[in-house]
């Protein structure tokens, strides 16, 4: 006679335990009294909803990076052919012109956010090929992480960040700040300009500070009743997505360079783990922007010393 439990063969008045789930006991004590047939079911409703999480990380893992590149391109096209062109036309032939200041600007910010960005995917976190379970990178050191979505164990682990579907350490720590710092200046300033677009061009009034909060509900309800055209909506879309990526990432990257000025990541707060390195503030920053940080700020280019074992 056999009991079936979820798939499992469970045999009638067997009360010893295999051995996992007797290791299991000794570790949780609230896995006392519960049958073999319990531990089991409950067991693999566990490893399904560890399935389920994985899959939905996995999507956001790929969703994430072509997310980023497709507001990227859009906001490239808008700004050099639709945006600055308009507002400046009186100026478009003179030497030095607003037209030419603004272009010349915008271009400067978004190569610093696309070369820091790829600069973080020619950088990837340190981490140990070779290893590739939880239990051995926990044996390695303190803060050793192994990622279930880059199927690596990465050291000195701050986050994985789902825009560049890459983990965030100290090797491209610089990198991703100065992504996030460009980022914002990116979307900021097309803020301004998709804002003063849409003036000249709609003649839509933003005087009124409160103007953002009704913005978006009557352009849809003009829209559904065919009173603008559909390019005006999604531009006032785009403005609440710059709004809302301008602010996230400022505020993000001013929070990430306290951590990191303490010494600290996201890893070990969460963990409840010390500081990685007790050592001054301005040790800790060299650290991670290196000595060249002032040429770094301006330009996307390598300014931490890499070893060649680490590449």
């Amino acid at each position: 006679m056999t009991e079936s439990c979820q798939g499992y063969q469970c045999p009638a008045g067997n009360t010893r335990d295999p051995p996992e789930m007797s290791e299991s006991r000794r570790r949780d004590p609230l896995l006392r009294g519960k049958s073999w047939c319990q531990w089991l079911t409950e067991r693999e409703i566990g490893a399904r909803k560890e399935c389920s999480k994985m899959l939905k990380l996995r999507i956001l893992n790929t969703i994430a990076p072509s997310y980023f590149l497709g507001v990227s391109i859009t906001t490239m096209i808008l700004q050099s052919f639709v945006f600055i062109p308009t507002i400046f036309a009186d100026d478009f032939r003179r030497p030095w012109s607003y037209y030419g200041c603004h272009f010349i600007f915008f271009l400067f910010i978004s190569a610093n956010v696309l070369g820091n960005y790829f600069l973080i995917l020619w950088y990837p976190s340190e981490s140990l090929q070779s290893t590739s379970s939880l239990d051995e990178s926990e044996a390695l050191q303190p803060g050793s992480h192994f990622c279930k979505l880059c199927s690596k164990v990465i050291l000195r682990r701050d986050h994985h960040c789902f825009f560049t579907a890459n983990c965030i350490g100290n090797r491209n720590m610089r990198y991703f700040l100065m992504f996030g710092w460009y980022t914002s200046i990116v979307c900021l300033y097309s803020l301004v300009v998709g804002v003063a677009y849409l003036s000249v061009e709609y003649h839509l009034s933003f005087e009124n500070p409160l103007t953002f909060l009704t913005l978006l509900p009557l352009s849809f309800f003009h829209f559904f009743f065919s009173m603008i055209p559909s390019f005006q909506l999604f531009l006032v879309l785009m403005l609440y997505i710059w709004l809302g990526i301008g602010l996230t990432c400022a505020g993000f990257c001013c929070q990430q360079i306290l951590l990191v000025a303490r010494g600290r990541t996201w890893y070990h707060l969460k963990k409840g783990m010390p500081a990685v390195r007790c050592t001054p503030w301005g040790v800790n920053l060299q650290d991670v922007f290196g000595k060249r940080w002032l040429l770094g700020f301006f330009f996307p280019i390598p300014t931490v010393p890499v070893d060649s074992k680490d590449k």
